[in-house]
This record gives C-alpha cells, structure tokens and sequence, in this order.
C-alpha cells in the first residue's frame, strides 16, 4: 500500500476541533495550516496554526462549506493532507474526492463508506444485509395509531436537524413539511423518513478505529443521552449499567458495520438501547466525534494521531488498548437552557477552568474573545478521567463550579446541577432527562444570589469611590459593621439569566467601608475591596469575586459554589424602554428562515402558534404568537437579519369572550 508522510496538514474546520487538532499536529512536528472566514480572523484557532488563509465571507455557506475554496487554501499553503475535523465538510463525500483528486491526503474514511453511510435511509438497508439490529421502518402515508410515537429523521446529516417526535396522527402532516423544510435548509436535502420513537431510550455508541490491513478496533462504549434538542450536552465512557452480554453485542454489531462497507480511520457507531436493553442501530458518524476525548482518555490513545497514522498507510497494532477508569465530558455552551436553550453572543471576558490532574479543556475560545451569531455555540469541553464513575463525576462537577465564566450566559450552572441529580449519579440515563427534569434544573436557587447582590453594592460602592486612583486599596477589616447613623444608599439589579431584580440598601459609615442597613442583619462584613468581598453568613466566612464589564453596566459574582451576573439598574423604570403588548421581540440576533403560511397583516392567530423561525448559530428557534388574536404589523421576512430585540411583529390579543374569526392562517 502507498504510505504517505504528512508534514503539512490543513484543517478544515474552526473553533475547538481545529485547536484540538492542532495540538497532536504540533506533538507530531507537522505544521498547521488553518482557514477563516472573516468573522473568524481574530480567532483561537487562527492564532494557534502555522500558517491561515482566508475564506472570504462570514456565513459558513461561504466560507467553511465551501470545498472548492479550502483545497485552493490548502494548495495554497503548501499543505500535503486535510483533515476534517466533524461537523461542515467532515462527511461530504464530494470534498473527500476533491482533496484527493487535488493530490492531497484525505485524514477520513474512504469515500465510498461516506457516501454509504450518508444517507441514513440507504445505511439502515446495508446494515440489515450486515446483521445489525434495527428498527422497523414506519411508512408515514400508512401509519396508524399503533404506530404512534414515531420519530421523523433527516436522511442526511445529523446534530438533530430535521427531527421531530410525532404523538398524535393529526399532527403528521405539518410535522413532516416541518422536518423536510429544516433538513433541507441544513442538508439540502429534504427527505425525511419515520421509525417507531422509543420511549425512555438511551443514546449508546461504540467507536471503531480502521486500518486498511483489516484490523478494526472496537473501543468500548460512551453514553450520550443527555441531549437538548437531539443534541448531545454530556457523555461518558464507558455507558454505565450495561450488562457484558450487551457490551459484546454492540461492539460486534460496530465492527460489522465498519466492515460492511470497508471502513478507515476512526468512525462512531451509534445505536439507541431500550428500557429492556435491545439495542438498535441509529446511524454511523464517518468521522471523529465532538465527544471523543471521553473515550481517549479511558484507553489512554490519541485519536487524531491514530487518524493521521492510519491515512500515512500505517497499520493499527492487532492488540486493542486496554481500558482504565471512567470519563465524563460537558459541553459548555453559550445559550440560556431556561429560555428554549436560546444561543447568546457577545464579548466572552473570562472563561478559566480550574487545572487539575484528570481534567481536560478542549476550547476554541479565551477571554476576550466575542461569540458571534454564525456558528455553535459551544464554548468548550471539560473532561474528567478518574478511576470510578463517581469519583469522575465529582471532578468534573467541582471544576465546572469552580470556573469563571464571564459574559454571556452558559449553561454551565444547568451541567452542574445535571452532574449532581440524583438519576444521574445513579446511571438512569435516557434520552427524555431533560423532557422531566429540565424545570428543576433551571428553577431559581435560594438566597444565594440576594447574598452575591449584597456583596456586588458592596464592592462597586468601595470601587466608586477609589475609581481612577490607581490600584485598589488594600482590604479594610473590622470586627462588625457599627450601627453609625449615615444616609441609606440603594443599589437595584437584576439578575441573569433569570431577571430577577434585587434591591440593596447599604449605607457607609465614617470608617469609609460600605456595610448592609438593615438592622439585626445575620450578615457580618469582614473585609471589601472593587474586586472582593468577604462576609460571615451565620458564622460562616464566604468570599467573593468580582470582575466588571463597564461597556455593559454588568458585575460578575464567583463564589465557591456558584457564580452570578448582575446588570446594574436604574432606581427608576424608564417609560421609554416599554414595548407595546403582544410585541414579538427577537430573542436572539439570527436570520428570518420562514414564516408562517399565510402569515399577513389582518391575520388570525391562535396562542402558541409557530409564526416565525429564526435561524442562529446553527439551530432553528420558533417565535410563537403570545396570544389568540389579530397580527396587526410584520416586520420580518425571509432572509432579513435581525438584532437581539428586533421588533419582528405584532399581535392584538383577542378579547375574552369575542368569538374567534373564521379565517386563520
């Protein structure tokens, strides 16, 4: 067989993958080329290659999907092999061939094993010939209530685009051009197809590894059945609670499935796993997967060296890696979960994990880095390796409540009361965790944030009065606040993401240091500074930290457990920032995809009818209709970009009691 030596390697990819995969480039002596779109040019994945060529344009349709446009990058740069990185070009069959045909090394699977498994409809019939368990297929032009619940997929491409769980048959119809219009607008591809959904089923996959001497490894399980919206938020290694029967079971079916179709490099087998523990096959990824640093870190192997290995025509030893310990890996991203998961944007100030044995940080980002509205909005992977689930799950959580996260929100509070949930710690994964638990998850904590308020009025009263006079001044400390008379002072915020407003009276005595007014307060104030606070709370001593975003009026709150954001208020609510009711703001900065059919000034609308789609960071966000009643103004159409609050529409509620008109849309 040819073997090839890379020295020059491009990626074809941005943010954390392109970093990650930099980082092997540069143990291995091979140079890094990377590409950007203009959105990207200040970005960490530019700053940590080699070499970078630009992709004119921001949209990834112009930039990052575009394969003619990358292999004239890497032709460009001197570059002798590609590598995809997952997600854009990773399992486009077209690009492989092109960066082949350019003469350059392909870091992937064969092409025709991606245009095997590219469609998930022709994969499913492949893997039935190969002896792979699978769901029946549901006609939808025939389904029955016995059917019911199904599940709507995408044919092509993956990351829950096109998706749709369908529970009642009246349903169906508007349900299937809905999975058809967003897999389409993803894939360009709108074929849909519909199996049985499976309730309580638990998202298990295997990865294999593939050289062309016919060795295929199977390394072990992950369970990734934590998802929001068909997206994966937390993974393990290996799947906990599976019996060793299954265990053999779904690495057989894995490597037969590499097998059918002559598979190479490092690929991912997914299969979902009843209540009853029958497994069925999902799909094949023909790449690396965002959480393959789980699986590396149990077998003790580096994947991409492994890749870039097997595309050199090396051969994989004929011994697997043995496994050892337990991984745990959370996706840290920029959205809100209490608000439909909603992306956020903006200038990212501090983002700081703690550095520990057994941690890992895959980051595209640092601080100082701003989030914008083209791509996902994953910040960055945090990785546990210890020796027991538990004890990796411990350190994972205590890390993520330890790091400072500075500016937009995250769901990092969400992992961390996700890691700590009872069913999690007990491995009663399945797929509908969220769908139950989400509400708790993201309920309001209890005084604590009151107590970050107190201690933010504190710090900013001390840093108003020291502002422009150099550094701070060293803490002042004293026994307890005295009961001085002086004039209350009242500092209102309101908290993020939740909106709750907290208003802080304090007053500041003759020693000059800021302390709470009221009277009998079970607080004791220890020692302030602008960028620490430390109170005794029942005779406790807590610090905290704070850092400042003045272009926003913002503070941010670290504590040991916790950390909170505050935007400072007015004392007073300005009429002029009132909107008209039933106005239907963008949540988001994104692009109008579609309205509703039909949807016009004069139209009737029912309460929680979709009526406008925005796309954003790569998913779909339906705007619904706040009430029943009459669309009085259309500001949105098609392919407009709107700004986060963006007037889109409006809608005068109908009155209780008036009969609704005959014509809606």
């Amino acid at each position: 067989m040819r073997r090839d030596v890379i020295q020059t390697l491009l990626v074809a990819n941005r943010g954390e993958i392109a970093c990650r995969i930099f980082r092997t480039c540069r143990d291995l002596g091979i140079t890094t080329v990377a590409v950007y779109s203009d959105a990207d040019a200040d970005a960490l994945h530019v700053r940590e290659a080699d070499l970078a060529v630009r992709l004119p344009g921001a949209a990834p349709a112009d930039t990052y999907l575009r394969g003619d446009l990358v292999v004239a990058a890497a032709l460009v740069a001197g570059a002798d092999a590609v590598h995809p990185g997952y997600g854009f070009l990773s399992e486009n069959a077209a690009f492989a061939a092109a960066v082949q045909d350019a003469g350059l090394v392909w870091v992937g699977p064969p092409v025709k094993a991606i245009e095997l498994m590219a469609s998930k409809t022709r994969a499913k019939e492949l893997m039935a010939g190969a002896g792979v368990p699978l769901l029946a297929p549901v006609d939808p032009a025939t389904a029955g209530p016995d059917d019911l619940p199904l599940l709507l997929k995408a044919a092509s491409g993956g990351g829950g685009r096109g998706m749709r769980i369908v529970r009642e048959l009246d349903a169906l119809g508007g349900e299937l051009l809905a999975a058809a219009a967003e897999a389409a607008s993803a894939f360009g591809d709108g074929e849909v197809f519909a199996e049985p959904y499976v309730e309580r089923g638990r998202h298990v996959e295997v990865q294999v590894m593939a050289d062309a001497y016919d060795t295929v490894w199977a390394l072990g399980t992950r369970d990734c059945s934590l998802q929001r919206r068909h997206q994966k938020v937390i993974e393990e290694a290996p799947a906990p609670g599976l019996d060793d029967a299954l265990r053999a079971r779904l690495h057989d079916a894995a490597v037969a499935a590499a097998r059918a179709v002559g598979y190479r490099g490092a690929g991912t087998v997914e299969f979902l796993v009843s209540a009853e523990g029958r497994p069925y096959f999902l799909e094949m990824n023909t790449r690396l997967q965002v959480e393959h640093p789980v699986t590396e870190a149990v077998f003790g192997v580096d994947l991409v060296a492994l890749q870039l290995r097997v595309a050199e025509g090396e051969p994989l030893d004929a011994v697997v890696p043995g496994a050892s310990g337990h991984a745990v890996e959370a996706r840290l991203y920029a959205e809100d979960p209490a608000r439909d998961w909603q992306p956020q944007t903006g200038a990212l100030l501090t983002l700081e994990v703690p550095d520990a044995p057994g941690l890992r940080l895959d980051t595209g980002y640092t601080g100082g880095d701003t989030i914008g509205v083209h791509y996902d909005p994953m910040l960055a992977k945090v990785i546990a390796h210890a020796p027991t689930r538990t004890a990796a799950i411990r350190l994972l959580a205590g890390a993520l409540e330890r790091a400072r996260i500075h500016g937009p929100v995250t769901n990092r509070a969400l992992l961390v009361r996700s890691l700590r949930h009872p069913d999690f710690v007990a491995g009663r994964l399945d797929t509908g965790f969220y769908d139950r638990h989400l509400p708790a998850l993201t309920a309001p904590g209890d005084g604590a944030p009151a107590t970050a308020a107190l201690a933010a009025a504190l710090a900013e009263a001390v840093a108003a009065t020291t502002h422009g006079t150099g550094p701070a001044p060293a803490p002042s400390r004293f026994g307890a606040w005295r009961n001085v008379p002086s004039q209350p002072q009242v500092k209102r915020y309101r908290g993020e993401p939740d909106g709750t407003e907290h208003e802080i009276a304090y007053r500041t005595p003759r020693t000059g240091v800021p302390e709470p007014y009221e009277t009998g307060s079970a607080t004791r104030v220890v020692s302030v500074t602008p960028t620490r606070v430390t109170l005794e709370l029942s005779g406790v001593t807590h610090h905290f930290d704070l850092a400042y975003d003045r272009d926003r009026d913002r503070v941010h709150v670290d504590t040991a457990g916790a950390s909170y954001t505050f935007t400072a208020l007015p004392r007073f609510t300005d009429p002029t920032t009132r909107t008209d009711p039933g106005s239907l703001l963008a949540p988001m900065p994104g692009t109008v995809v579609r309205l509703a059919e039909g949807l016009a000034p004069g139209a009737v609308v029912e309460a929680g009818q979709p009526l406008i789609w925005l796309e954003a960071m790569k998913m779909e966000h339906r705007i619904l209709a706040p009430a029943s009643g009459t669309l009085t103004a259309l500001h949105a159409a098609p392919g407009h970009q709107v700004e986060v609050g963006a007037l889109l529409a409006v809608v005068q509620e109908r009155a209780a009691g008036a009969p609704a008109p005959e014509e809606t849309v």
